[in-house]
């Protein structure tokens, strides 16, 4: 079953959805299997951060930044600059994550977390949780 759950993003950079996919596993009763998780926006990923110094958070944002900064010469032009460079940005984090489910629990390590990344924002977005197991 697939579950989707809104977010509205304030501002580009990095929203924490670990909670909300770790509820949408809960609620299948899977206790071992893989589940998906995916953003079905062109200008917006999913990876994977750790918590733990939010100054961190904010180097990952800082340099994918520099390394696609916004600017108004990309090839296509049909909307904003911030559009175009989300675009790019998009493409190279990705749009999905898969993780094991093992004993009901998300494999992820002690100091990870599930990041929406927003490239285009304030936008209101949409975060699919897709659950196979047993």
């Amino acid at each position: 079953m697939l579950q989707s759950f809104p977010l509205a993003t304030d501002r580009n950079g990095l929203f924490d959805v670990t909670e909300a996919v770790a509820e949408a596993v809960g609620r299948t009763g899977v206790t071992d299997g893989l589940v998906l998780v995916s953003v079905p926006h062109s200008t917006a990923s999913v990876t994977v951060v750790s918590p733990w110094d939010v100054l961190g958070l904010e180097d990952v944002h800082d340099e994918i930044e520099r390394l696609v900064p916004t600017r108004i010469n990309f090839k296509h032009q049909y909307d904003t600059p911030q559009d175009a460079a989300g675009h790019v940005k998009a493409a190279i984090v990705g749009h999905s994550r898969t993780f094991f489910i093992e004993g009901g629990k998300i494999g992820l390590g002690h100091s990870q977390k599930i990041y929406f990344w927003e490239f285009d924002g304030p936008r209101n977005r949409t975060v699919e949780v897709k659950v196979i197991g047993r």
